[in-house]
């Protein structure tokens, strides 16, 4: 039986790097009061779900991983607010989780070796 991890070296950089970006993602969530609100508590279980998922090389771990990167533009989106709420920084972070997960090196990675 393998070990379960909280983060898993022999994975591509961009899953890495993926996988530190959602826990940092779920950390700041929880850091500014997120954890009062519903939709705060949905961004701070799903992405340390997600990342947990990803570093234990789960498909369910890289599904939600991409549901938790493209939740802020569909909420964006759907309220009508710019995307830019919460600053240029945190668009960046957003589309490199984004860019991260949807790198070919990823998706190769998940689709040969996750369960």
């Amino acid at each position: 039986m393998a070990p379960r991890r909280w983060f898993n070296q022999p994975q591509p950089q961009t899953l890495q790097v993926a996988i530190f970006l959602l826990y940092l993602n779920g950390f700041f969530t929880l850091l500014f009061g997120g954890l009062f609100y519903a939709l705060g508590l949905i961004v701070i279980v799903g992405s340390v779900a997600a990342a947990y998922g990803i570093a234990n090389e789960r498909k369910w771990g890289y599904g939600l991983g991409l549901v938790m990167a493209f939740l802020p533009f569909v909420l964006a989106i759907s309220s009508r607010v710019s995307l830019l709420g919460g600053g240029i920084l945190n668009l960046l972070f957003e589309i490199a989780l984004v860019a991260l997960l949807l790198h070919p090196q990823s998706r190769d990675y998940q689709r040969i070796w996750f369960k």
